[in-house]
């Protein structure tokens, strides 16, 4: 802690920025905040990437920004699925059937399992989770 007077300013300083606030009141007490951790502006691309290389940098921003578009467009066909399969439920379930079928829930099961190995499996529970929809 730092004491003041009215003439004299009190400074914070942080890793990333010192701020200075002039005081005009009595004498004060105000806290002195050091922050270790550093903005997002001031970090590299090479520190945000892990890369070594301001050529490495590029190609891994690069990549992670199609990632981040195909990500956008899974959880687009992920809602689109589950529309899909809300539809089949309601179906099934006003032509007095159950709203799951477990014998197609075990086919969807094989085919991600054959595509992608055992995490396709778990991938596959994930989805058929989600077009459940609620109880």
């Amino acid at each position: 802690m730092t004491s003041t007077t009215a003439e004299q300013t009190a400074e914070t300083t942080t890793a990333a920025t010192t701020t200075t606030v002039p005081t005009t009141a009595e004498p004060t007490t105000v806290a002195t905040t050091t922050v270790t951790a550093t903005p997002a502006e001031r970090i590299t691309p090479a520190e945000k990437t892990g890369a070594r290389t301001p050529e490495a940098a590029e190609v891994i921003t690069g990549a992670r920004e199609r990632i981040d578009a195909l990500d956008d467009r899974i959880i687009g066909l992920i809602q689109e699925r589950t529309a899909v399969s809300a539809v089949i439920q309601d179906t099934r379930i006003a032509s007095g059937g159950r709203r799951v079928n477990l014998s197609r829930e075990m086919e969807v099961l094989g085919h991600y399992s054959d595509a992608l190995g055992r995490p396709g499996t778990a991938l596959a529970m994930t989805l058929l989770e989600l077009c459940r929809g609620r109880i």
